[in-house]
């Protein structure tokens, strides 16, 4: 569960007087006849009216045959407070149908101030099989900070159990089923239940033994997960065994792997295989982040220090362990995300066999003012699935020393390197958004200046474009134009010398943080038959009406809000280099572009 934090230059005294009332900020009721940003609204995002964040209950029914997401609710204003759980459920995870009332709102003496995140088990209940549990972080005293002292007591483990695929809910006589964290610890937050196997657990006895995951942290310690075993049969009973990790605070590796803060949220267990090799990795939202070290352009300089990162761990395998010594290593990390999406949930799909994850994609570049006028706050992001990606005889990145890039894995190979990191790309039952879609193809077009596709957009469209970059390019990337003139426009550009991504926004209002997104990205040249070849550079994006997610090469991804969107022109593709004879600064290989994407999205 993601609480909403103080802002910058907000002292904590003054943070401790909007929770007050039991609620972070104070609510706001929705009013139908406010003028609403119906060009900011998107279409196939998942979206409530008032106040969303945390994706949360993720997961299959094999009964129903139905995919179920919930997600953190206030039904009764645009601003943090009220928690509660709204839900959707989908054949496909593209089409949803979401219900405009919420399965559990914030109603029994144990949960009084909030249903926090949680996680959806099908469990077999006595004469019900088939049956649905979901298991939350039951709050009753607010406020929850990790920069205050905790209450126990304060978050504590529930259930609540649906006997008719998911339409209605009830809470177990049992709840809470933890009163909260280990009693001999101190802690920064316990919240988050996920649920799910380890087959490299410390205590695994076989493939099928259950793990919870409980987020949090030590503190002046670390941030970490507190593991408990779960038996499989009763998923009332919990039992401690340890802590996951200990890697300190605000551990930071290089630029690569991001700020691991002091206190971590929603974070999930995962193992992720390419066939002959497996490796287990966490996925946490960090809070308590170092200022970020950005110029003041940079978007991060007007958001909540916090990121969304993955982890890679090593098991330390042993049938005695000791409840304070962590239970795993850290091994390599990176950035799930490097732009405004938080709280990444997941779950194992047992229709495809893949690990799927959903985040949340704020709306905090907004002011109040005008994200109380657009009538909703927060959407839930795009399917994504996760996998290992392995890169084979690898000899160098563009620049940087392979041992510096800190989210990878380096493995020598007789003269050249096999490399791990994680693989995360859409979820490919989204081309079903393409099916009254314009399509337009391009192909092997020499680049150094921008090209001119004359192709009109709408502000619901996917790219897919590859290129090759030459050693002298110095920039190259896509824009895509908001008005005629091409004055207003987003670009999305690869500094190939600096090695980053960016997406720059466009500047169209002073309440409106603006500021340009980046990510560390580099391109890998591995060593084939014909020789040394260098990866192409593969962007693919989804834009709809102001939602962008961008995938570069499988394993960089930035998710962020353009808000001058009322239409598109383009897209324009570029290259620059240095001054040479040698050919073009970069080739446009391939791209396509869907244009009108749309599903039926129902209430």
């Amino acid at each position: 569960m993601s609480i909403i934090t103080p802002a910058p230059g907000l002292d904590i005294p003054a943070f401790q007087t909007l929770h007050k009332s039991g609620h972070s900020v104070e609510s706001r009721v929705i009013d139908s006849s406010r003028e609403e940003k119906k060009s900011w609204r998107p279409s196939f995002h998942i979206t409530a009216p008032g106040w969303l964040n945390d994706p949360c209950g993720l997961g299959y029914d094999p009964t129903t045959g139905l995919y179920h997401l919930c997600f953190q609710w206030n039904p009764h204003g645009n601003d943090w407070g009220n928690m509660s759980w709204g839900h959707a459920t989908s054949p496909d995870l593209v089409s949803w149908t979401t219900s405009n009332t919420p399965i559990l709102t914030p109603s029994a003496e144990y949960d009084r101030h909030g249903i926090f995140t949680g996680c959806l088990r099908p469990t077999d209940v006595q004469g019900h099989p088939g049956a649905l549990t979901i298991l939350y972080t039951s709050v009753s005293h607010l406020p929850i900070h990790h920069t205050l002292p905790y209450t126990y007591g304060s978050e504590t483990l529930s259930l609540a159990v649906s006997k008719d695929g998911g339409k209605n809910w009830t809470r177990q006589d049992c709840n809470p089923i933890l009163p909260g964290p280990p009693s001999h610890l101190n802690v920064t937050g316990w919240r988050d239940p996920f649920v799910t196997t380890w087959a490299e657990g410390p205590l695994s006895k076989d493939a099928s033994t259950l793990y919870g995951f409980i987020s949090g942290g030590i503190p002046k310690q670390t941030p970490t997960v507190f593991v408990y075993t779960v038996q499989a049969t009763d998923l009332r009973k919990w039992e401690f065994i340890g802590p996951l990790v200990d890697v300190g605070l605000n551990l930071q590796p290089s630029r690569w792997s991001g700020d691991h803060g002091v206190n971590w949220e929603v974070a999930s267990l995962l193992t992720l295989s390419n066939g002959s090799t497996t490796r287990d990795f966490i996925i946490m939202g960090a809070e308590g982040c170092a200022s970020p070290k950005q110029d003041e352009a940079h978007a991060r300089q007007r958001r909540v220090p916090r990121g969304q990162l993955w982890m890679c761990i090593k098991s330390k395998r042993t049938d005695t362990t000791s409840t304070d010594s962590p239970l795993a290593s850290y091994s390599f990390s990176g950035i799930f995300d490097h732009g405004c999406f938080y709280a990444a949930n997941s779950f194992y799909d047992p229709q495809t066999s893949q690990n799927i994850v959903y985040g949340w994609i704020t709306d905090e570049d907004l002011s109040d003012s005008l994200r109380h006028r657009q009538g909703f706050s927060g959407v839930i992001s795009l399917p994504r699935v996760v996998g290992l990606l392995t890169i084979e005889n690898v000899k160098k990145a563009r620049h940087s020393p392979l041992n510096s890039i800190t989210s990878i894995e380096i493995i020598p190979s007789g003269g050249t390197f096999t490399i791990h990191t994680m693989r995360i790309t859409p979820d490919s039952r989204l081309t079903r958004l393409r099916c009254n879609a314009r399509e337009t193809r391009l192909a092997n077009i020499p680049l150094s200046s921008p090209l001119e596709t004359a192709v009109p957009l709408t502000t619901r469209w996917e790219l897919y474009a590859e290129f090759s970059v030459s050693q002298t390019c110095t920039s190259v990337g896509i824009k895509i134009p908001h008005t005629a003139d091409g004055q207003s426009c987003t670009i999305l550009a690869w500094n190939p010398q600096s090695e980053t991504f960016t997406i720059h926004r466009p500047a169209v209002d002073d309440e409106i943080n603006h500021g340009y997104e980046s990510a560390p990205h580099t391109l890998f040249t591995s060593l084939n038959e014909g020789g040394e070849e260098e990866e192409m550079l593969r962007v693919h994006a989804f834009f709809d009406s102001s939602v962008l997610e961008v995938f570069v090469n499988e394993r960089t991804v930035i998710s962020t809000r353009i808000y001058d969107t009322d239409r598109c022109f383009g897209p324009l593709f570029f290259a620059e280099d240095v001054k040479t004879d040698d050919g073009p600064a970069a080739v446009l290989v391939r791209a396509d572009i869907w244009d009108g994407l749309g599903v039926n999205m129902s209430t």
